[in-house]
């Protein structure tokens, strides 16, 4: 019999939902396609004992899929889309502009960003990351398959999350898938705690996936539009169209859900305390251990992002007027700026500066020094220094081939630890070989590059207190 395929589309108009589902039967085999429309997609197969069970499965597929609003469609009518992360309106701010030190141009609307001691990291719609001194020199270029949600610190790790549903590992010379996320998932925002990753999604659930990619538990907040999430030890907080929430982490019992006015935007964390902005012009500052209003900051637009100074002694806003504040931790404004360079998506404070990413594509470093601040406000700012790439900077993608290195040329100088790969039931499995460590302790380790069998020299491992583990990080090389 010829193969069978039923090909399906859930496309909105104005909404994010742009997506194909196929399914094919060819005997007793069933082939799974998924993605975005006008793009090739992923794909999966699954044998099965007889025909009359493959078209069993395929049935349910099928008819889960159009129970979410997927419906018959012709492959080839709709076409390629951008993905639509939110309603952008980006007016030019009226306010005195901000002291910018720098700027760079990503060359299109950026969401991700994340600051560290040594570099700066962008990423853009079109999946390009890149990586910034604080000086303002470009050093490097990920070339990601798709547009970048979120660029997020864990420790050690960065990573990228992007809208194919991948996460990725930037932590080594090249990109490494660190996660999949399942494929009817809309996600809106990512973050990830000790190797935990909590994702929000457009349909307001809140998802945890654990260190192996492996699904944790799953809740269905009280809104839509969830874009915030933010992890710690101990909870999930998960901002959505009517609030905020806090689950467990361990299991995702409800702690507390506080109802904000405005749907929440963005959200920030501190020791004790998560920041939502909302579309009401607010950010609200909510005690972690019970959700009680701590205090207000009231903006005169719609909250994009936000950020603090560490422990909260200041806040900072960006919205979507194209200006930025500075609050004092009580809730009284400092001050209100124009960035010079659209609308802030993302935000983060680090050392007297605050770096943003906007709608136009920029990173700016802003100086938020007291002095650089009332000098603005005096009509006084520095020349901004534009930042340009360099033609010749290489750029980076994703990739599943590994460099080879003999097992007899590995240094006995203890650079670099040799991990191995191994077949538990269905799924294959990482443990340390080298002395020093607990063999019955898995690694973290993409799953990409992973044969049963095979040893691997990684640049080291970290142990997870919480989730009993270890981490690899930087650069992997398959030994032979």
């Amino acid at each position: 019999m010829a193969a069978r395929s039923t090909y399906l589309e859930l496309s909105e108009d104005g909404g994010s939902s742009h997506k194909f589902y196929e399914v094919v039967v060819d005997g007793t085999e069933v082939t799974i396609r998924y993605g975005r429309i006008g793009e090739t997609g992923q794909a999966k197969a699954s044998a099965f004992a007889s025909e009359a069970k493959a078209e069993a499965a395929a049935a349910k597929k099928i008819n889960e899929k159009v129970r979410r609003g997927y419906a018959p469609a012709v492959q080839g009518v709709r076409q390629r889309r951008a993905v639509t992360r939110r309603s952008v309106e980006s007016t030019r701010s009226t306010a005195t502009q901000a002291p910018v030190l720098w700027r760079f141009a990503s060359g299109a609307a950026a969401f991700g960003i994340f600051v560290d001691s040594e570099r700066c990291w962008v990423g853009n719609q079109r999946g390009d990351v890149y990586t910034v001194t604080h000086g303002g020199t470009v050093t490097g270029r990920f070339k990601l398959p798709d547009g970048v949600k979120c660029i997020v610190g864990d420790d050690f790790w960065i990573y990228a999350g992007a809208d194919d549903g991948k996460v990725y590992d930037l932590g080594g010379k090249v990109p490494r898938v660190a996660y999949e996320i399942a494929e009817d998932v809309d996600i809106y925002w990512l973050d990830i705690h000790d190797g935990v990753l909590g994702v929000s999604d457009r349909a307001g659930r809140i998802t945890t996936i654990d260190h192996e990619d492996e699904f944790q538990w799953a809740r269905k907040g009280r809104g839509d539009s969830a874009w915030m999430v933010r992890c710690d030890d101990e909870a999930v907080y998960h901002g959505h169209s009517t609030g905020v929430a806090r689950y467990d982490a361990a299991d995702g019992t409800p702690v507390w859900e506080t109802p904000l006015t405005g749907a929440v935007l963005f959200g920030w964390q501190e020791a004790d305390s998560v920041y939502a902005g909302t579309s009401r012009s607010t950010v609200h500052r909510l005690r972690k251990s019970d959700g009680a209003s701590q205090a207000v900051y009231r903006c005169d637009a719609t909250v994009f992002s936000c950020a603090t100074a560490p422990g909260g002694r200041y806040v900072f806003a960006g919205d979507n007027h194209s200006s930025i504040y500075c609050f004092d931790q009580s809730g009284e404004r400092l001050w209100k700026l124009a960035t010079g360079c659209g609308s802030a998506f993302s935000m983060q404070y680090l050392d007297d500066r605050l770096y943003i990413v906007t709608t136009d594509g920029t990173l700016a470093c802003i100086d938020a020094t007291e002095t650089a601040i009332r000098a603005a406000q005096e009509g006084t700012v520095p020349d901004v220094v534009d930042v340009k790439a360099s033609a010749g900077l290489a750029v980076v993608e994703p990739t599943t081939a590994l460099e080879t290195v003999a097992f007899d040329a590995v240094p006995d100088t203890g650079d670099g630890v040799v991990v191995e790969c191994f077949r538990e039931g269905e799924r294959l499995r990482v443990r340390v070989v080298s002395e020093g460590y607990d063999v019955r302790r898995n690694v973290q380790f993409p799953k990409g590059v992973r044969e049963a069998g095979a040893r691997y020299l990684v640049e080291g491992v970290r142990f997870s207190e919480r989730g009993g583990f270890y981490r690899a990080y930087g650069d992997i090389r398959r030994l032979l």
